[in-house]
């Protein structure tokens, strides 16, 4: 599977942002998806996963609240929701495809720049 991560771009402190992650190449009914974040000097951090069956997600303490990660099997994608953002969610994120019997990533996007500003 091939990910295609966009959405990414400058808001203002408070305000929202949509990211998306396009899959092809594969089923992709039959990934988990999560999302990861790395800031300018940090290491990448996680962020928010869901199940391939979309039913169970989890999120990194920071963004509970604030952030919703869901997918769209008809249309391949999955989806970042961010609200609240805060300028320490400045970084770029990345989306990530885990198969069912895999114990890492199988697939990464390539990611897309958050800036928030205050």
């Amino acid at each position: 599977v091939q990910l295609q991560a966009s959405g990414g771009g400058l808001v203002q402190a408070g305000g929202s942002l949509t990211l998306s992650c396009a899959a092809s190449g594969g089923t992709f009914t039959d990934y988990a998806i999560a999302w990861f974040r790395q800031a300018p000097g940090k290491e990448r951090e996680f962020v928010a996963t869901v199940t391939w069956t979309g039913l169970t997600t989890d999120y990194e303490d920071s963004v509970k609240g604030r952030f919703t990660v869901s997918r769209d099997d008809a249309r391949n994608t999955a989806y970042l929701q961010m609200n609240s953002l805060k300028p320490e969610d400045t970084a770029v994120y990345y989306c990530a495809a885990q198969g069912r019997e895999s114990t890492s990533f199988d697939a990464w996007g390539q990611g897309t720049l958050v800036t928030v500003s205050s």
